[in-house]
């Protein structure tokens, strides 16, 4: 039986992830803010599948959430075996719109604690030989979008060059790399969704899915469904400038800054 720790777990991806990864098998550690969430979510995965679910609150906006978190997948003696890094959020508005301190919090949610999570995992599955790491960044990472999309550009560099320095340690690094994913996330951040076309739509189990399979044949990057890939490959035949103003138009009607 093996554990895996999930941030963000209530919803969305993270919730995707817990609910297959406990249909396989797995025991969980689930991590979020809303402990009555986080209580409810054990209980009915432990209901369903049989599995050990533990919960730990934690908010990764601050250091001692991240610390908590951080002392968890250390622990030697009850190892985790995989990390889903999938806590974040958006920010609504423009550039210089946003406030610094929303900002701020945004980079120390999607990068310093990615960094700091990734690195206490990785630490302690080296020492056993084995583990993996999944990173949700977006498909926001490849084109030149706002905060948003520098701290997703961020995670994928940061994972890429992690999984190469670990290579042959047995510890596997991917960053994941969804679209637009029907979850809470636009509701939460106070973006419409009724502008973006269905077709642009990925469903959040099938995200998990993809990125589980993809984690196994030892990918560094996931993009998880064959309409972005192509996307992402258009983009890169677009000289830099129009992107820019392409992706800064779209990125005001679509999706967070």
């Amino acid at each position: 039986m093996t554990t895996a720790l999930i941030t963000g777990s209530t919803a969305g991806i993270g919730a995707a992830f817990a609910r297959r990864l406990a249909a396989d098998g797995h025991d969980l550690v689930l991590v979020a803010r809303d402990i009555v969430r986080l209580r409810e979510q054990a209980t009915e995965l432990h209901d369903r599948h049989g599995i050990e679910a533990e919960v730990l609150s934690a908010d990764l906006a601050d250091d001692k959430g991240i610390e908590a978190v951080a002392e968890r997948l250390g622990d030697r003696k009850n190892p985790v075996d995989l990390l889903i890094n999938n806590a974040g959020f958006g920010n609504k508005g423009r550039y210089l719109d946003v406030s610094m301190a929303d900002e701020l919090r945004m980079i120390k949610v999607h990068c310093e604690a990615v960094l700091r999570l990734t690195s206490a995992a990785a630490e302690a599955m080296r020492e056993r030989g084995r583990g993996g790491v999944v990173n949700v960044a977006s498909v926001a990472a490849f084109v030149p979008r706002g905060t948003y999309g520098a701290s997703k550009a961020w995670v994928v560099q940061f994972t890429q060059g992690a999984a190469k320095d670990l290579a042959g340690s047995g510890v596997r690094l991917m960053a994941l790399c969804p679209g637009f994913v029907r979850t809470e996330f636009h509701e939460r951040a106070g973006m419409g969704t009724d502008s973006i076309p269905k077709w642009m739509w990925l469903d959040a189990d099938k995200v998990a899915e993809a990125g589980l399979a993809d984690l196994a044949r030892g990918k560094s990057v996931s993009i998880p469904d064959p309409r972005y890939k192509a996307l992402m490959g258009a983009a890169k035949l677009v000289p830099r400038g129009m992107l820019g103003g392409i992706t800064s138009r779209t990125g005001r009607k679509y999706g967070p800054q």
